[in-house]
Formats: C-alpha cells, sequence, structure tokens
C-alpha cells in the first residue's frame, strides 16, 4: 500500500519546496523504499512549454514530451525515479480536463462545481501516480503559498486525501520561513505561526515543519513555534541556507527527518546509507583538480534558473572529473562591443545553450566563430547547434546571408528550417519536436568515442526547427562532420569538426543536461570538461613559456651589456 507526504510551503514563494521534496525523496530510497514524486502548481497555464523562462525559469522536459516544471528536475536528479507527463499538473490542465468531460457528458448534465468535481479531478490524477508505477510512498509538492486563491482546491483535494487514507498512511510537511529581523537582531516565528494558522483552518495540520532561515535555529525558538502550532519540538526541523544543494539531504539526515517520517508513516527501514552522496558532497565543496572556467553565452542569463538542469550537468561533470567548475554567465547581446573577445578569452570553454527567437543570435554566432578560430572547447546544445552551423555556412562555406527561417523568413540560405511536421500549424503549446527519440552515432567520431562506443542513443528533444539536409553535403565539404542523425536519416542530431581542425567541437540538437545526474553525470559534459581542462593547463603552459622566453631575452640582453 503506498502512503503519501504531503509537501506545502508558506509565508512567501521560492522557499525550495521542490529541493526539501526531491531530498526526502533521497533520503528515503537510501533507506530501501521505492518512491513517487509529483508536483501540483496552482496556475491556469496547462503547462510551462509557452512562458517565459524570465517568469519560470528552465522548462524540463520529461522521456515522454511533457514540458514540465524545473522541480521534475530535481527529482530525477535526487532519486531513481522517472518523470513523466503524469507527474506534473497544473489548475489548467485539471480543468481542461473536467471541461472536455462536461462536454462530453460525463457528469450526466450536473452543475460542474470546483467542489467536489475540480478537487475530485486532482484526487484522482494524484491516485493514478502510484496506480501505474507501484511505489512505496508518493510525495507531492503543491506549488504557491498557502493563502493564495489558486492553491485552494489542490489543498482541499490533499485535505481529503489525509482524511481517507488515515493519520499513519498520509502526512503534512509544511516548508515555511523564519525570518531575521536585523534592527532587532533576532529571527521572527511570528509568519510561521500565522502560516500554520491559515493552513489549520484550510483544515490541514501540519505533521512536520521545515523552517528556512539563513542562521540556526535557537531550541528556545523551535519550542516556542513547537507550542504555537501544535507540533512536537522535534518535528521543528531547521532547513538552513547551504553551500550546495546537494547538501540537503545529508542536513535533513543529521536531523533526523528520514527516521521521523518513517516513524509517523509507520513504516520499518533499513539505515540509510549515505556513503555515495557524502563523497559526492565532499567533492563538489573541495575538489583536488583544480578549477576551470565554462563561459555560458544564452539568452536568458539574467535568471540562472531558466538554465537549471545546465548548470547542474556542469556541476556533476566538475565532479567527475574532481574539478571545481566555474560558470560565467555572458549575456550573448552583449558579445557585440568592442570588449566581448577579451570576455571570451577569460574562460577556458564556451557553451552556448539552447533558446528561442532572434535576440542575441549575432552575439552568439560571434561568440562561436571565436571558439573555432581559437581552437576554445566549444559545445552548442539545440539553438547552440543551430547557431554552430549557421556561423559556418557563412564564414566558412561563404554562404552569405545563411540564417535560420526562424530568425529570417527571407533568408537565401535555409541552412536551419522549421521542422518538416510543423508546416502549416500555427499553435505554440506542445507543437515541437518533444521528449526522447534515438540518435545513430558514427563510428569513430567524437561522439562515439565520448558515449562509449554506442551505436545508438536515446536523448530528450525540445525544439520547433532543425537543420536543412539540402545544405548537408556543401557544409560537410568544407569540413563539418554530421556524426548523429535519427535512425531514418532524417534529423542530424550531432554536428562537430575533426580532431585535427579542433580539439573539441560539438554541438547537439538535443538536450543532454535532462538526463544528467550527480551520482550519474552524462558523458557529453564530462567530456566537455575535461577538455576545457586541458585547454586551461595549455594556455597557462604557454603563458609561462612567454614568461621564460623573455626572461631569456633579457638575461641575454644585460649579458650583452656587461
Amino acid at each position: 500500500m503506498t502512503k503519501f507526504i504531503f509537501v506545502t510551503g508558506g509565508v512567501v514563494s521560492s522557499l525550495g519546496k521542490g529541493l526539501a521534496s526531491a531530498s526526502i525523496g533521497c533520503l528515503l530510497e537510501s533507506r530501501g523504499l521505492t518512491v513517487q514524486l509529483m508536483k501540483l502548481d496552482p496556475y491556469i497555464n496547462v503547462d510551462p512549454g509557452t512562458m517565459s523562462p524570465f517568469q519560470h525559469g528552465e522548462v524540463f522536459v520529461t522521456d515522454d514530451g511533457a514540458e514540465t516544471d524545473l522541480d521534475l528536475g530535481h527529482y530525477e536528479r535526487f532519486t531513481s525515479a522517472k518523470m513523466s507527463k503524469a507527474n506534473n499538473w497544473t489548475s489548467g490542465r485539471i480543468y481542461l480536463s473536467v471541461i472536455e468531460k462536461e462536454r462530453q457528458g460525463v457528469y450526466l448534465g450536473k452543475t460542474v462545481q470546483v467542489i467536489p468535481h475540480i478537487t475530485d479531478e486532482i484526487k484522482s490524477v494524484i491516485r493514478a501516480v502510484p496506480k501505474n508505477n507501484p511505489c512505496d510512498v508518493l510525495i507531492v509538492e503543491v506549488g504557491g503559498t498557502v493563502g493564495d486563491i489558486e492553491s485552494l482546491p489542490f489543498l482541499e483535494a490533499i485535505r481529503q486525501i489525509g482524511n481517507e487514507e488515515g493519520r499513519q498512511n498520509a502526512i503534512f510537511i509544511h516548508v515555511t520561513l523564519v525570518p531575521y529581523i536585523a534592527a532587532a537582531g533576532e529571527l521572527k516565528t511570528k509568519p510561521t505561526q500565522h502560516s500554520v494558522k491559515e493552513l489549520r483552518e484550510i483544515g490541514i495540520a501540519p505533521d512536520i515543519l521545515l523552517c528556512r532561515s539563513d542562521r540556526p535555529i535557537s531550541l528556545d525558538l523551535r519550542r516556542k513555534i513547537a507550542l504555537f502550532c501544535n507540533v512536537e519540538e522535534r518535528a521543528v526541523i531547521s532547513a538552513l541556507d547551504v553551500q550546495s544543494i546537494y547538501e540537503v539531504p545529508l542536513f535533513l539526515h543529521d536531523q533526523g527527518l528520514d527516521s521521523l517520517i518513517l516513524e509517523k508513516l509507520g513504516i520499518k527501514a533499513q539505515e540509510a546509507d549515505l556513503k555515495k552522496w557524502r563523497e559526492l558532497v565532499s567533492v563538489i565543496k573541495e575538489p583536488t583538480g583544480g578549477t576551470v572556467k565554462i563561459g555560458i553565452v544564452g539568452k536568458y542569463v539574467e535568471l540562472e534558473d531558466s538554465y537549471k538542469s545546465l548548470r547542474e550537468a556542469l556541476i556533476h561533470a566538475g565532479v567527475a572529473n574532481n574539478l571545481r567548475v566555474q560558470l560565467e554567465w555572458i549575456e550573448s547581446e552583449s558579445l557585440m562591443d568592442e570588449e566581448s573577445e577579451s570576455r571570451l578569452n577569460e574562460v577556458d570553454a564556451i557553451l552556448v545553450p539552447g533558446g528561442f527567437g532572434r535576440r542575441g543570435i549575432a552575439g552568439m554566432i560571434k561568440a562561436v566563430r571565436w571558439s573555432r578560430k581559437t581552437k576554445t572547447p566549444f559545445l552548442g546544445i539545440c539553438l547552440g547547434m543551430q547557431v554552430a552551423c549557421i556561423e559556418f555556412a557563412r564564414n566558412v562555406c561563404n554562404l552569405q546571408g545563411a540564417d535560420s527561417t526562424e530568425f529570417n523568413q527571407e533568408t537565401p540560405h535555409p541552412v536551419i528550417f522549421k521542422l518538416r511536421d510543423l508546416i502549416g500549424v500555427e499553435n505554440f503549446g506542445g507543437t515541437m519536436r518533444l521528449g526522447s527519440y534515438p540518435c545513430r552515432l558514427q563510428e569513430g567520431s567524437l561522439a562515439y568515442e565520448i558515449y562509449g562506443c554506442q551505436e545508438e542513443i536515446s536523448e530528450r528533444h525540445r525544439h520547433r526547427y532543425e537543420f536543412n539536409p539540402e545544405y548537408k553535403p556543401i557544409l560537410e565539404e568544407k569540413g563539418m562532420k554530421f556524426t548523429g542523425l535519427s535512425p531514418d536519416g532524417k534529423f542530424v542530431e550531432i554536428i562537430e569538426l575533426p580532431k585535427e581542425v579542433h580539439p573539441f567541437f560539438i554541438g547537439c540538437q538535443f538536450h543532454p543536461e535532462y538526463k544528467s545526474k550527480p551520482l550519474k553525470p552524462h558523458p557529453l559534459f564530462v567530456a566537455f570538461v575535461k577538455a576545457a581542462f586541458h585547454n586551461r593547463i595549455q594556455s597557462e603552459n604557454l603563458k609561462e613559456d612567454v614568461v621564460s622566453n623573455r626572461q631569456i631575452d633579457t638575461t641575454e640582453i644585460i649579458g650583452g651589456e656587461v
């Protein structure tokens, strides 16, 4: 029988409910239990696919092609659970499902209401997850903040499930804020008290409180919170800010959170085995191999959450190479000034990530050209691969005006054009090549070597435009290699330059960052970070040689004068 853990948030948003949920999943798996996780988002959008990265952050794509909340990325990275469309539901999607049923006559002419129809639909999608993917524990994160109108149907639904399942089969964990007031010089518990009071008015009595703060919460304050919020003193957990998100499971375990959860759910399990996780955190905090600097030339760098999975994948790759990866976020539009090359010269490798629209493309092309000419390791992802093809077509193949039809419908050389399957489709939502697709690798290529000599791989995609195969012979003639193709040869998946031309220049149409895990880093990022470090060593050696030569020259001059 599946047990339920419901995670809610109060006081303010962005407290880390997703990380808390993922960390709880990690701890329960370390005790030998199987877990599934799901996210309920209160916004009216059907999914986050059409939302601005500046507003919502990254869109995480699952194997089955669902465009989901970035928290699902945390779930997959921290646990072995596989996410799908069923693991992320929004108010918009719930309401759409209910309205479609009403149109089909499912409700037999009844007046369709929030209670019971919307809440029953929410309960139905929650219970469907363990039904289709049996697990010991289902962790359900409810987005938004307690008190928001949007989240009320979700809170009512989980309240009902709590009553239906009973106290030992469903528990509620509330993530809240204990702010520090500088003027008073103390932490304040009143926001937490009010948040729990509001939650209790809805009918939910939290079993455990995760109290976010930027400094330790004293025993007296924890007792105060326990008294006023009607929870056990040991159930008031201090959730301090930590250096790395991968410390969170260890920090919560040290406070006995996993033991408390198992006790409240009546589950007997083995002791937690967190050895590998502790080793991971140790390398993240104190790598012995050195530091490498990666320049990420993107369109949405003002909000780092826009590239959340990418950032984490590079950290994983750093751990695999025992290196500290320092990220230099470069707004692509800023590369159009005269000092742009000096910024690019400061990094050991260049990565151009995915994105949509014309803004900033000229800066990306400039970064690609600089990487190619200076032999700086380059990795292009999705749009990054497309930009690499455009740059090569313009500057190597001399195809003047080569472009993507996404940016210029009238281009004389549409090197990149709209997916042939989408011609005539005007809707934006879900109209892309989404999810996992196979890719055949060319034997002897860099990609083949990186993937451990596999003939076929599977990666996740999210793109509306593709490489135009008509230009494949022209680019091949000038030296570009197309080393990854879809099995039917229709789609170009990987491009690269030969090693004799460039030490590491590769682009992929898919998003490898979606499949990287801290304990199982993606091989493409591992190879990229390794190449960046080799470039750093060569650059440092070159500088030393230059300094040595200058010293020799000076000595000879002085000797001559003497």
